[in-house]
């Protein structure tokens, strides 16, 4: 398993990046798919760190990443203010831009690239937790 603990600056998203991108390249997962987790971790740190902790309250986001083989599980932990994403109702996408409330695209990109996000709260610690099946991403080269 692979840790990160990261204030909430979003200043600090290029480590975030390269984290995921040495453990991508330790597991031997090719250019698609690493491009594609980078995105649903940083989407799902990114809305940790502006909206979890208002008010420029500090606090930290732990990201932990590990494969079995068959599946990626990543972690993120923080203390933030509650909020589960698998709760919130999909973005209708097939509104024009201008006609869609704003936010969510986040979660859905989240939802739409991993296989599955579960949410849970323990001792005031959100725990989100997203799982990418290899199967077939793996770089068997």
């Amino acid at each position: 398993m692979k840790h990160l603990t990261l204030p909430n600056d979003i200043g600090t998203v290029p480590q975030l990046s390269e984290f995921i991108d040495n453990f991508c390249q330790e597991e031997d997962i090719d250019a698609a798919l690493t491009m594609k987790l980078n995105l649903a971790v940083e989407e799902a740190v990114v809305n940790v760190m502006s909206y979890g902790y208002p008010d420029n309250k500090v606090g930290l986001v732990d990201i932990d990443m590990e494969s079995d083989g068959k599946w990626i599980t990543i972690t993120i932990t923080d203390s933030g203010i509650p909020f589960d994403p698998t709760k919130k109702e999909e973005v209708d996408i097939t509104l024009p831009a201008d006609q869609r409330p704003i936010g969510g695209l986040g979660i859905y990109l989240v939802r739409n690239i991993m296989d599955t996000v579960e949410y849970q709260n323990i001792n005031n610690q959100n725990i989100l937790i997203l799982r990418k099946e290899l199967n077939k991403e793996l770089n068997k080269e």
